[in-house]
């Protein structure tokens, strides 16, 4: 986002820059009575140039509320305060201002993209997919876009395998005979815990240095399974602890 940002703010001051030296006008706040004259951009781009994010959102803001300013202005001035609030980690301001841009100007890929950084940053997977396919819709060789809308495509494939085995174990219900098997059946918190459990053994016995190391680690898990159907139901048995105390032993102190 932050990149992107930049590259927005950069598009402001060059698109200002060339406007002005096409017209050759050098715009004033002030004029004579009845001179129809515009809003005066240096300054919001003079502190977008400068990446002051305080001077920005100040005079940035004061162009885009000036009546006069230019439907062309105000969007560049409220690109640059976007990428300001967005900076100083003030997201929903952010997202306001790029909403403001594309009810404005809709086509503006960049800022498609940028506004579902945002969202994605908050959380909000669908609005952000959302953003980053109208971005490649209208920029197809946009590579940020691009790559933005890939990453979160596969993120929620991810999210969705894992809702799709959440709350089942590694083995199959229907076929628990044991106590302790059907108590993880019918807890979902025990039954994420034991695939969990299963899946952690199997990648560090898949990553063991030796066979021996990889037998070794096997046989931890089997004595773990032995002495948890042994003492299931038993006083003082803890299951849930049990198995989190499994999990960390498999994975260590960091969590893999």
């Amino acid at each position: 986002m932050r990149r992107n940002a930049a590259n927005l703010a950069m598009m402001l001051i060059c698109a200002c820059l060339s406007g002005a030296l096409t017209s050759g006008v050098v715009r004033a706040t002030g004029s004579e009575p009845g001179e129809n004259v515009q809003a005066n951009p240096g300054p919001c781009i003079a502190a977008a140039a400068a990446a002051d994010d305080d001077k920005t959102i100040e005079v940035c803001g004061a162009l885009i509320d000036n009546e006069k300013a230019t439907k062309p202005d105000r969007v560049k001035a409220l690109l640059a305060r976007a990428g300001a609030y967005d900076r100083k980690q003030m997201i929903d301001r952010a997202i306001a201002d790029y909403d403001t841009v594309l009810k404005l100007d809709p086509s503006l890929a960049d800022a498609h993209n940028a506004r579902g950084e945002l969202w994605r940053r908050k959380g909000d997977r669908p609005k952000a997919i959302m953003d980053f396919g109208a971005a490649v819709k209208l920029d197809p060789n946009n590579a940020v876009a691009k790559a933005n809308y890939k990453s979160l495509s596969l993120e929620l494939e991810r999210i969705g395998a894992m809702m799709a085995v959440a709350g089942k174990p590694s083995f199959d219900c229907r076929k628990a005979r044991r106590p302790v098997e059907k108590a993880i059946c019918a807890n979902p918190a025990l039954a994420d815990l034991d695939r969990e459990i299963v899946a952690s053994t199997f990648r560090t016995v898949r990553e063991a240095q030796n066979p021996g190391q990889a037998r070794e680690l096997q046989r931890a898990q089997d004595q773990f399974i032995a002495r948890r159907n042994a003492e299931f139901g038993k006083p003082g048995y803890d299951l849930q602890k049990a198995m989190r105390e499994r999990l960390q032993r498999i994975n260590g102190v960091d969590g893999y």
